[in-house]
C-alpha cells in the first residue's frame, strides 16, 4: 500500500495587501487593496480600488499600515478577510477628520 500522510490538503486561500483607510470599528478595519491592469481595448494602465473589512482580533492595526490580510469564512455579512500581518508600519499617522 502506498504511505499517506495525515496532514489535510488545505485549499489556497487568496492573499491581498493593502492600506488600513479605517480602524473606528471594534476588532474591524477596512484595507483598501489596488489592482493595477492593462485595459484590453485602450492599452491604457488602470487603477481599481477595493474596500475589504478584516478582522483584527487584536485591533493593532492603525490607520496609514500597509497589512496583510487573508481570505476566510465568512464572520459577518461583510467580513470575510482577516489580519495576517503588519508589514509596514504608518511613520506619520494623523487621525482623519470627517
Amino acid at each position: 500500500m502506498s504511505e499517506t500522510t495525515n496532514t489535510p490538503a488545505r485549499s489556497h486561500r487568496k492573499e491581498r495587501t493593502g492600506e488600513v483607510i479605517s480602524n473606528k470599528m471594534t476588532k474591524t478595519i477596512v484595507v483598501r487593496v489596488e489592482r493595477r491592469f492593462r485595459h484590453p481595448q485602450f492599452k491604457k494602465v488602470v487603477t481599481q480600488f477595493h474596500k475589504l473589512y478584516a478582522h483584527d482580533e487584536k485591533s493593532v492595526a492603525k490607520i496609514g499600515d500597509r497589512v496583510l490580510i487573508q481570505e476566510t469564512r465568512p464572520l459577518s455579512k461583510l467580513k470575510s478577510w482577516r489580519l495576517v500581518e503588519i508589514v509596514e508600519h504608518n511613520k506619520d499617522a494623523e487621525p482623519v477628520v470627517a
